[in-house]
């Protein structure tokens, strides 16, 4: 595969990047980042990076939108081109089966790419109309997933759908409905451990909490933050990193905020990784960083 970047090896290893910052650093005992650790930069000289997932062995795998690329970053230091002409693709996630699901904001669809590269399409349209331009989604445990579906100029294409709304996919994707009517610009989109709360971030500047129904449905919304988020994600213990201004913001599963994780660039995603999964990746602006923490991603069986 060819990009501007081409394929090259990055010598250094995450665990040579992760360093310590010393007496300057933040060593609180309650602070969830590990002590002595740093955010670090891995890579620079993006045009603007998005949707950090990893696969099941701490491989990240991250989009650069305007350049309709996806990149991989492997636990041994490696970045790859994984993917091209992604649709100006953004959030990702692996479903059980390990396929990567996509967000093709530019190409208004959420497409599903098996280990052999094939792509399929998943969802383009509600009720006839297409899509506005997907952005971020989040796999229930029954294998259907939420996406989000805000309105960002990719070109000159018409507007077909009423509004900025939040959708669910069955999990034999046969069928979609819309959940939430009520959103300004929903952006990030995640599930609680248990799977009975959703978290929809509003990009004006709140996340919203929504009761999940045995039927896929939301209600009982609720404010969870009074902040905004682009991307987000969760860790072991059900704590809620959000993505905005100058750092990672973390909230407990009550809405009490816990710490900020400064960032040089503006985040605009984050997810964990690493060969112990206990690495941060933050996606922000043009760059790729990681910082060391005390505790893993959430649980994600099944994938790939």
């Amino acid at each position: 595969m060819s990009s501007k970047f081409g394929l090259f090896r990055v010598t250094l290893s995450l665990s040579v990047l992760l360093v310590t910052m010393g007496s300057s650093g933040q060593t609180d005992t309650d602070s969830l980042v590990e002590a002595g650790s740093q955010v670090v930069k891995l890579h620079g000289d993006f045009s603007f990076v998005e949707g950090p997932v990893s696969d099941s062995n701490g491989n990240i795998y991250f989009s650069d939108i305007p350049e309709n690329l996806t990149y991989r970053w492997s636990t041994d230091g490696e970045l790859s081109v994984f993917r091209e002409n992604t649709g100006a693709a953004n959030g990702l996630i692996f479903d059980r089966n390990g396929n990567l699901l996509s967000c093709e904001g530019g190409a208004q669809r959420i497409t599903s790419m098996d280990a052999d590269g094939n792509i399929t399409v998943v969802a383009d349209k509600y009720e006839g109309k297409r899509l506005n331009s997907p952005n971020d989604l989040w796999i229930d445990a029954a294998g259907g997933f939420y996406f989000t579906d805000p309105r960002y100029s990719f070109g000159a294409y018409p507007v077909e759908q009423d509004g900025e709304h939040v959708y669910y996919v069955s999990p034999d994707r046969s069928s979609i409905k819309r959940v939430v009517d009520d959103m300004e610009k929903p952006n990030g989109v995640i599930g609680s451990l248990d799977g009975k709360k959703l978290y929809v971030a509003d990009t004006t500047g709140k996340v919203f909490e929504f009761d999940v129904h045995n039927d896929a449905t939301l209600g009982g919304k609720k404010l969870f933050a009074n902040q905004g988020s682009d991307g987000m994600t969760m860790d072991e213990h059900g704590n809620l990193y959000l993505t905005w201004a100058a750092g990672v913001t973390i909230y407990n599963p009550k809405g009490e905020k816990l710490e900020v994780i400064e960032v040089p660039e503006m985040p605009a995603n984050a997810g964990f990784g690493g060969v112990d999964g206990r690495t941060l990746f933050i996606t922000a602006r043009t760059g790729l960083y990681a910082v060391k923490m005390t505790v893993k991603g959430r649980p994600q069986p099944n994938r790939p």
